[in-house]
């Protein structure tokens, strides 16, 4: 199955990127031959940001999304949202890439799920 899921709030401060990424680890681990895109937006995209440190005991983004990466799911971040932001492509994670909303859309169209955090 083909499942897009876009995040939207912060990385940090509430947890709902954490739960995205949850359920995003727990969607590959059900249907490990499935097509997982991860698509940040807003504030989101500051989790893309390579070099995050965390405090031990507390979950890290950027780790999160390297699992879906090495999972072979895909990491796309909102073009607009980064530039709003500052956020420059060679500050990304490894394997996440710019996107438009021209993207978005056509992903949204192929995809059998949409999520929406």
């Amino acid at each position: 199955m083909k499942v897009l899921l876009i995040l939207n709030d912060a990385p940090y401060g509430d947890e709902r990127c954490y739960n995205a990424l949850r359920l995003a680890h727990a969607l590959h681990k059900h249907d490990p031959g499935g097509e997982l895109t991860v698509f940040l937006m807003a504030d989101s995209v500051l989790g893309g940001k390579a070099g995050q440190s965390t405090p031990g005991g507390y979950y890290n983004v950027e780790h999160m999304l390297n699992r879906i990466l090495s999972g072979g799911g895909r990491v796309l971040l909102c073009g607009s949202c980064m530039n709003a932001r500052g956020l420059l492509d060679d500050e990304l994670l490894a394997g996440a890439a710019r996107s438009t909303m021209d993207e978005l859309a056509a992903i949204t169209l192929a995809t059998d799920k949409v999520v929406v955090f």
